[in-house]
């Protein structure tokens, strides 16, 4: 089942599944939404904050329950991860999953720690969702907007995602539907009943702020977990803050070369300023040797 494109006069929900927002920052996206036409409902989570842990919005029960509302309302369109940071798995459990599939798919749009809820709505609704740059993020430019707003507007049809600096690393073409995210994420869903895995399908990679035996440990644990068996192609992001680009570049060629399949570097979504929007569980062409994802939504 396909979310419908949103259109102005729409009624979009704000939510904070993960860490807390600065009221500055939660005005940002409100602003960047209502520009677009829309009606944006904030729910309480994005200006709450949890009582012991500084590092989380609000209580775990509070987040899931904005989350359910958010999902269960007919008035709300579509549900926005206002910002990223940690605790979406904390809250997994408590979302009421059963009134979440029973209001079907809507659009969803979020990013790092939001890839725990990309995969849990994978698993439970079986509907896309799209990997974006989040309105209340500091590194929501102009390009990051239009991309996300292309992408809840227009979903339909055929889009191609290529950033400027994307390349070839492994040369060649695969068709699949698109899985992955976050890293970092992927790696802590391992042994979760959410946890896809990328058989037949286009991996989506990226990551901020880790060392580099980290993206090599959590590498190494998907690969001996069985998460890329029978992996059709890899689409790598960004690799921001994670040292010297070059031996990001190596790891993963050391570590998912092996594979023997398509892969570009740096396709343009990730952490960074311009990310791209790419779409999760829709089809898609990876054509490593043009360095795009051609996506057929």
């Amino acid at each position: 089942m396909t979310p419908r494109a949103l259109r102005q006069g729409d009624t979009v929900a704000l939510v904070a599944p993960s860490g807390p927002i600065a009221d500055e920052l939660a005005d940002q996206a409100v602003g960047a939404l209502t520009a677009w036409g829309l009606r944006v409902e904030v729910f309480d989570g994005v200006r709450a904050r949890h009582p012991r842990y500084p590092y989380l919005a609000g209580t775990d029960q509070q987040r899931a329950a904005d989350f359910t509302a958010a999902w269960t309302r007919d008035d709300v369109a579509a549900v926005v991860a206002a910002r990223g940071g940690y605790g979406a798995q904390r809250m997994i459990d408590l979302i009421d999953w059963a009134a979440v599939r029973a209001a079907g798919p809507k659009p969803f749009a979020g990013s790092s720690d939001i890839t725990a809820l990309h995969a849990a709505l994978a698993h439970h609704l079986g509907a896309p969702t799209v990997f974006s740059t989040m309105p209340a993020s500091t590194l929501f430019d102009d390009v990051a907007a239009e991309s996300l707003r292309e992408a809840l507007f227009d979903p339909g049809g055929t889009r191609t995602v290529r950033g400027p600096s994307a390349r070839t690393l492994a040369a060649g073409t695969a068709t699949g539907p698109t899985v992955g995210g976050n890293l970092s994420l992927l790696a802590a869903s391992t042994g979760t009943p959410e946890q896809q895995r990328a058989a037949g399908a286009i991996a989506l990679l990226e990551d901020v702020g880790e060392d580099l035996y980290r993206i090599d440990r959590m590498l190494t644990q998907l690969l001996r977990s069985g998460w890329f068996d029978g992996v059709a192609g890899i689409a790598l992001g960004s690799w921001a803050e994670c040292g010297a680009t070059d031996d990001v570049e190596a790891l993963v060629l050391e570590r998912l070369g092996p594979l023997g399949v398509p892969m570009v570097w740096e396709l343009g979504f990730g952490h960074h300023k311009g990310a791209l929007t790419v779409p999760l569980g829709v089809r898609a062409t990876l054509d490593a040797d043009a360095a795009h994802l051609v996506v057929n939504s």
